[in-house]
């Protein structure tokens, strides 16, 4: 679950997306993504209808939200047929 500011700033830096992007695919007003990703390490105070729009449009990204006991992001692993993610190639697999 997306819970924090860092939390949503660190999804994005992820995937490379900006703050305008993200709020395009998640249907929401750049100043939502701004004002979320200002409250830090502090709890999100949206509306759970737009933290579920931008977790939403994140996870369709490859994004995964962790909370084992902080608040964390990791990119999904590839499933079989899905390729080499970028940050995986290697002159060996850039064919």
């Amino acid at each position: 679950m997306l819970t924090t500011g860092n939390q949503l700033r660190a999804a994005r830096a992820l995937v490379d997306m900006g703050q305008k992007a993200l709020a395009d695919r998640a249907g929401l007003n750049i100043n939502t993504i701004v004002s979320m990703e200002k409250r830090g390490s502090q709890t999100l105070t949206s509306g759970l209808d737009k933290i579920q729009a931008v977790m939403s449009a994140l996870e369709a990204e490859g994004i995964e939200f962790l909370n084992h006991g902080e608040p964390g992001v990791r990119l999904k692993k590839s499933r079989p047929g899905e390729g080499t993610r970028p940050d995986q190639l290697t002159s060996e697999n850039d064919g």
